[in-house]
This record gives C-alpha cells, sequence and structure tokens, in this order.
C-alpha cells in the first residue's frame, strides 16, 4: 500500500513511518521539512501554506500534523492550536476533493483525542460514550467534524483518539522521566484523576492495524486497556526508576501555573477503554504499564 503521513517528523509519524516500510508498504511523507530530515519515508512530497497535499495516488492518509499541546496555554496558543488542528484537516479534506478520484486515499486516519470525553470522574469511556465540555473536547469535536467530511468522497474515516503517548524520544514522557530522577515527581493535584496512557509501539502498531483493517470505522480510541490514575502513575514511575515521589503539586498551583493546560490535561481524567481495539482482536504489546515502563528503558 501506498501510506501518506502527514507530520511525518513527529514521535508518531516517524514510528508509523518505519513500522509501514518494515511490513513492505510504500510511505510518502509530507512535511515543510527538507526531505533530509525524513529518512523513514520512501518518498517525501513538500507541503505549503498554499498547497499542503501535493496530489500523488495513495491508498492511505494520516493525518497526524499539529501544534503540540505543550506548554503555556495562552490566548495565542489556543489560537495556533485549533488553527492547525480544525482548520489544517478542513484543508486537507479541501485538497483531496481537487485530486483525482482514482489517486485519493480510501481510507483517511486523522489524529485526534480522548479529551474529547472531558473530565469524567470514574466513568468508563468507550468510543460511543458522549462528548464532554471543555475547550479539548470542543476542538475534537470540530477537529473530528472536518475529518468527517471525507466520507463525502467515499473515503473511509478512522479518527484517532489518543491517550498518553509513552515514547522514548518526544512526548511528555522524557520530561516525566528527567523529573522523577531529580526527585521532583509527584502527584497533581489529588492525584484521582484517571490517566489513559499507550506505548508508542502499540500507537503505531494500532494505526497501521487500522488502515489494514477495513471494518475499522470511526473513532477508535488509542490506548492500553488498564488505565491508571495519576497517583498509580507517580508510584509505578517511582518505582521502576527506584527514586521517591514525595512531591505534591497542589491543584491551584498548576493552574496559576499553565492557565488553563493544567485544569484541562492534568487534573482532569479520561478512563478511557479501546474497546473496538479490543472487540476486533488487536493484541496489545504493553497492556499493564510496568511492563510499558521496562520496555521503554529496554
Amino acid at each position: 500500500m501506498k501510506i501518506g503521513i502527514t507530520g511525518v517528523s513527529g514521535m508518531i509519524g516517524q514510528g508509523l513511518g518505519a513500522l509501514a516500510l518494515g511490513s513492505g508498504h510504500e510511505v510518502i511523507g509530507y512535511s515543510r521539512r527538507p526531505s533530509s530530515q525524513m529518512p523513514l519515508v520512501t518518498r517525501s512530497m513538500v507541503s505549503s501554506a498554499t498547497q499542503m497535499l501535493p496530489e500523488t495516488k495513495l491508498d492511505a492518509l494520516v493525518h497526524l500534523a499539529g501544534e503540540s499541546l505543550l506548554g503555556l496555554w495562552t490566548a495565542a496558543k489556543r489560537e495556533r492550536i485549533w488553527k492547525s488542528r480544525v482548520d489544517l484537516t478542513k484543508k486537507v479534506i479541501s485538497e483531496l476533493r481537487t485530486w483525482q478520484p482514482t489517486n485519493r486515499p480510501s481510507v483517511l486516519l486523522c489524529a485526534s483525542g480522548i479529551g474529547f470525553y472531558g473530565d469524567r470522574g470514574d466513568e468508563l469511556l468507550e468510543e460511543n460514550s458522549r462528548q464532554g465540555t471543555g475547550f479539548l473536547a470542543d476542538l475534537c469535536r470540530e477537529w473530528e467534524a472536518a475529518a468527517l467530511q471525507a466520507r463525502e468522497l467515499g473515503v473511509r474515516v478512522v479518527l484517532l483518539r489518543t491517550g498518553v503517548v509513552l515514547g522514548q524520544h518526544g512526548g511528555a514522557f522524557p520530561l516525566m522521566k528527567t523529573a522523577f530522577r531529580f526527585g521532583l515527581g509527584g502527584n497533581l493535584g489529588s492525584g484521582k484523576q484517571w490517566m489513559s496512557w499507550i506505548h508508542e509501539q502499540d500507537q503505531v502498531s494500532l494505526i497501521l492495524w487500522a488502515i489494514e483493517n477495513a471494518s475499522v470505522v470511526g473513532p477508535i480510541n488509542l490506548c492500553a486497556p488498564n488505565p491508571v490514575t495519576n497517583a498509580d502513575f507517580t508510584q509505578q514511575l517511582a518505582a521502576h526508576l527506584k527514586r521517591p515521589a514525595f512531591l505534591h503539586v497542589p491543584a491551584f498551583a498548576l493552574r496559576l501555573a499553565t492557565r488553563g493546560l493544567a485544569q484541562e490535561m492534568l487534573l482532569s481524567g479520561q478512563r478511557a477503554f479501546p474497546r473496538i481495539a479490543t472487540d476486533l482482536g488487536y493484541q496489545f504489546a504493553h497492556s499493564d504499564l510496568s511492563g510499558a515502563f521496562a520496555a521503554l528503558d529496554s
């Protein structure tokens, strides 16, 4: 298959590119970066402000591009997050409409997040659970709605509702490890909020599995089947690193320091379960947190 990837230079894009190539697929990477910075592709296509997707024959398109959620959520940051997800996805669909029908991908997989569900306490959240409230929930709703417009072109659409991705070289996990190794680890707020996590290997494997499995349609929770609370995550990571985790970061301090990010991403929680993946037979390589930590250091 010919698989196009936007955001191919990111952690997930690189991992997916490597897995797809190793599985015998061709990978077309869309990026504004020079092709020399995209080694894990068969061919690179240069994106620009006027043309996000230079036309070529594709069997699948994985749309991962977007502004990082990490950082202070200033008004300008929120605008960049929204435009790089909702507006950019609308642009992707608009450009696909101009492609020759024989070149259009048969499936579009668009990044989203379990933030779709909002802060739901201990409620078990599956793909058919209702939308929540808040900036991230609104963002994911509009982001997914933009991607679903591709169905008008006869394209199968898969919405990748991702949890916390545990990877060696990107995302928040390297920052977490550094903090814990310096003895700065601890619960965030009450520690009772749920963390739905996934090892980077399962993240990219699930995406490729969804490409190859035509029965996967609509939202899919990309998270391991065993979510944990923030307190449990803290204890297990501290034990794995053999470091103390006595600190406690009060909720009010996080809210003051991060301008909204803390309430939406650090203090709120989603107890998400990958019902679609498990019912359709996907076998997780890392279903428990301690094993995922061990694999990341192997």
